[in-house]
């Protein structure tokens, strides 16, 4: 009788764990240490599920007084590893070649967002693939205002001109700088948040830059990089988040960079339907490749954590979305990721 109470507490309590650890919005627990690492990385969970159940079958087999134990926590595992796989199908597994498609109408505003590591691919990788691309926007998170400019002068040679704004919160460490390119065609633009960290002009620890139309025609447009959900920098993760949140408020937003969050983290703080985040909707789900990993490029793509975003309001249509897998040999931890926009009037 004792044993039986025992095991039925156990699989309880681990029912429960495991529910929190894929699904940790229902508790309110996805910006919570540990719950947010496991959720951003169901790719992995699904993996782990299946090789614990394979071990956890042979002990059937071989232990007879554990098989009712082991019974239980196959089942709960198997269930664990099925509903991530189902959120991870949901959202979509891209294209597996890893090769987005061109915008196909003049008016669509395509986006380029590649955190580069500290400048690690260099202004000749960044800017072919931004010219390969036809980007009219790039947000570059770890990217120093020289290497913007280089990148810059290279597809002016190219007959693709940008204009480049950047904001650093010092020149000692190159990942607290942010480059945003943006194409006249787009109009001019102008810097409208402040240099310093923190709300209520920036992210806290790594820059986020704002840039709004001289002319008030046209989306503002926000280069992201939110800081990692470390230890010791959950409570400005979880600032960074809100104050994002609060910047994709508005008719005309384009935002685009390193969340360092996947969906997940991002839920609760959106402010309309359809939204993740603020009025801004997602370009991964809206495309079915919302479950592709970003981050880390060494990992394959369904393993990584899906935390670098094209966010957008309701007066973008996604016309397309990549995560670009051919450059995970470039140098950045960070795979790049382009959407094509266009508007909806």
């Amino acid at each position: 009788m004792l044993t039986r109470l025992l095991r039925t507490l156990f699989l309880g309590a681990s029912a429960v764990l495991l529910l929190v650890l894929g699904w940790p919005q229902l508790f309110g627990l996805q910006n919570t240490w540990v719950a947010a690492h496991a959720v951003s990385l169901r790719g992995v969970a699904v993996a782990g599920s299946a090789l614990l159940v394979a071990g956890l079958l042979v002990l059937l087999v071989l232990i007879r007084p554990l098989r009712p134990l082991t019974a239980g926590a196959v089942v709960l595992l198997a269930l664990f590893g099925v509903g991530n796989a189902g959120v991870l199908a949901s959202r979509g597994v891209g294209d597996p070649v890893g090769t987005p498609a061109l915008a196909e109408t003049t008016d669509a505003v395509t986006v380029l967002s590649w955190n580069t590591l500290g400048d690690e691919p260099g202004a000749a990788a960044i800017a072919r693939l931004a010219l390969d691309r036809g980007a009219d926007i790039v947000t570059l998170p770890e990217t120093t205002e020289a290497t913007g400019e280089a990148v810059a002068e290279q597809m002016r040679e190219e007959g693709r001109p940008m204009w480049v704004h950047t904001i650093a919160f010092d020149q000692i460490s190159k990942a607290r700088s942010t480059t945003l390119l943006i194409s006249p065609d787009l109009g001019d633009y102008t810097v409208s948040n402040a240099a310093g960290s923190g709300p209520p002009g920036n992210t806290n620890v790594l820059p986020t830059v704002v840039a709004t139309p001289v002319d008030g025609a046209g989306p503002t447009i926000i280069a992201v990089h939110a800081v990692a959900p470390i230890r010791f920098e959950m409570s400005n993760w979880r600032s960074d988040l809100d104050w994002l949140a609060e910047q994709c408020a508005g008719p005309d937003v384009i935002m685009a960079g390193d969340f360092n969050a996947t969906v997940d983290h991002l839920s609760g703080r959106e402010t309309s339907d359809g939204a993740v985040l603020g009025d801004c909707r997602d370009a991964g789900l809206a495309t079915g490749a919302g479950a592709v990993g970003t981050w880390p490029a060494f990992a394959p793509a369904l393993l990584g954590a899906p935390i670098d975003h094209v966010l957008a309001t309701a007066n973008w249509q996604v016309q397309s979305m990549s995560v670009i897998e051919s450059e995970d040999d470039a140098g950045s931890d960070h795979r790049p990721i382009v959407a094509a926009l266009t508007p909806t009037s």
